[in-house]
């Protein structure tokens, strides 16, 4: 059926809704690349090295060194740990406060652009289903204005509909697959963020 026909031809066959599909292949293709290098960037610094080096500063009462840690490491848990050690003569109670409020700012920067992926992935497969019903509509219309057409016109149009389709699951389950893993890595952030900010706590509660 498409045996012979460029990728440009395959898309002018399924329709304006593969121009769609194609526009959101591009957006979550872009969204996966620039959340992978943004993940990677804030895992280069592991929490067990971080908390080790703050309980070494701690331990000897130097708040200058614990913030110039925080200020230079490059993930979210340090800027929640930052958060705690401004407050650090105040109460449990208001440390932890912050703490949270950092995490809660974490975490917003951390699933930016997240829900456009997913949005996407549960959207795409109904688009192209979308396209493919127009192009049988499209079909028929043509058999009928011809006033002529056998079983092999039919399956040939309706094949060429299916394009939309078989698209719209080429563009939505990676999509699904990139916001699975976007979750994770979320919930991976969240978890070092707030073990690090109960760890903050017991440190300076035992100053």
């Amino acid at each position: 059926m498409f045996a012979g026909k460029t990728f440009l031809e395959i898309i002018m066959i399924g329709g304006f809704t593969m121009y769609i599909l194609l526009f959101c292949s591009l957006i979550s293709i872009a969204i996966f690349l620039e959340r992978l290098l943004y993940y990677r960037k804030l895992s280069k610094i592991k929490r067990a090295e971080f908390m080790a080096a703050m309980r070494r500063a701690l331990s000897n009462k130097n708040m200058e060194r614990a913030a110039e840690i925080c200020r230079i490491t490059p993930a979210p848990f340090s800027q929640v740990v930052h958060a705690g050690l401004e407050l650090h003569n105040r109460s449990g109670k208001e440390i932890s406060n912050a703490m949270e409020r950092e995490i809660t700012v974490a975490t917003g920067k951390l699933e930016r652009y997240t829900s456009i992926v997913a949005t996407i992935g549960n959207t795409a497969v109904y688009i192209g289903l979308f396209g493919t019903v127009l192009g049988i509509i499209r079909a028929f219309h043509d058999i009928s204005a011809a006033g002529a057409g056998g079983m092999s016109i039919v399956i040939g149009g309706v094949a060429e509909a299916l394009v939309c389709t078989a698209t719209g699951l080429f563009v939505a389950i990676p999509a699904v697959i990139a916001y699975n893993y976007f979750t994770k890595r979320v919930e991976q952030f969240i978890t070092d963020m707030e073990l690090c900010a109960s760890e903050l706590v017991d440190l300076i509660g035992a100053k």
